[in-house]
């Protein structure tokens, strides 16, 4: 008696391999194709209509961490893209990445927006964005006004990061690229600056204000600071979340997404942060970011797989038993 368990070999894999260059063709977006889609989104953010973009159907967007709805938030009100635009391509991914300036009206907002795409359509974008007069570290003084709150806009414009695509014998790996920029959060959290794979000199600028390039706390002269610098007292006990979703191999940029923990019993807020760092040479060479300090009770950065919140109030522990 003869059985037949199953189709041949053969045939199993013309079709699996079909299948999968199919899905493949489904999904594949070049530079081009990326770039595209993130101007798209962005121009039609800019005429606050939706319906100009290629959103999927269960399009997801966070503002700061909170979610909102097409129309909504940045839809109404930004009205252009700022003086500085740096345009950022992942083809592994399927995300492009904005970082610079957008006008709201008569004020300047530092931003950085991630969009994905999928299928050629928008499936997510995640807003990160500095204002004037945002709550810091300390949230707001007593007179509303800001405490710990880095905002130049003009000065991130003077010191921009790259965008012009380097040699292809200068390019270093994807792998490497995330390796030497998760050195840096290693470094903070061991507190240790010499764990950092980084340039002598290497420049960080937080929402469009440049932090290095001065002297040491507590001194007056000697060598100037750079982004491995004043480790040993920082405030962070933990780079939690970490995330890289856009590595731009052409330009050796790479986006890190990830949340600054306190040290346990301070009252400082935690940061959630975009910081994209430039890699020259298999070392970081600069840092920028855009970043904000959420109330205790928002859940950040509210997306997968890290969607929670850090510490967990006592409240949500189980009692003891």
């Amino acid at each position: 008696m003869t059985s037949r368990i199953g189709p041949p070999l053969f045939f199993v894999t013309v079709v699996l391999a079909a299948g999968a260059n199919a899905f493949a063709a489904a999904n594949n977006c070049d530079r081009v194709c990326l770039r595209n889609a993130l101007d798209q989104y962005l121009n039609a953010v800019v005429k606050h209509d939706p319906s100009a973009a290629p959103l999927f159907p269960g399009f997801r967007q966070t503002e700061n961490a909170v979610v909102v709805r097409p129309g909504t938030g940045t839809w109404k009100s930004v009205t252009a893209l700022g003086k500085l635009q740096r345009r950022y391509l992942d083809t592994v991914s399927g995300q492009a990445g904005y970082f610079g300036t957008v006008e709201e009206g008569g004020e300047q907002a530092i931003v950085t927006v991630r969009v994905k795409v999928e299928n050629r359509n928008i499936t997510e974008a995640e807003w990160l964005i500095a204002r004037k007069g945002n709550p810091g570290l300390n949230g707001l003084t007593a007179d509303g006004q800001p405490s710990g709150n880095f905002f130049d806009p003009e000065n991130l414009t003077a010191h921009a990061p790259p965008d012009k695509p380097i040699a292809k014998e200068a390019r270093a790996s994807r792998e490497t690229l995330i390796a030497v920029t998760n050195s840096y959060f290693d470094g903070i959290t061991s507190h240790d600056g010499s764990i950092i794979i980084a340039h002598p000199g290497c420049l960080r600028v937080e929402n469009g204000a440049t932090v290095t390039g001065r002297p040491a706390r507590g001194e007056t002269t000697g060598a100037l600071t750079d982004c491995t610098s004043n480790l040993a007292t920082i405030n962070i006990q933990n780079v939690a979340a970490r995330r890289y979703p856009v590595v731009d191999e052409e330009v050796g940029v790479v986006l890190a997404i990830a949340v600054f923990l306190r040290k346990p019993g301070t009252a400082t807020r935690r940061n959630v942060f975009s910081e994209w760092f430039t890699v020259e040479n298999n070392k970081i060479r600069s840092v920028h970011s855009a970043m904000f300090y959420p109330t205790p009770e928002v859940p950040v950065p509210n997306w997968p797989p890290y969607d929670g919140n850090w510490p967990l109030p006592a409240t949500f522990a189980a009692p003891g038993r």
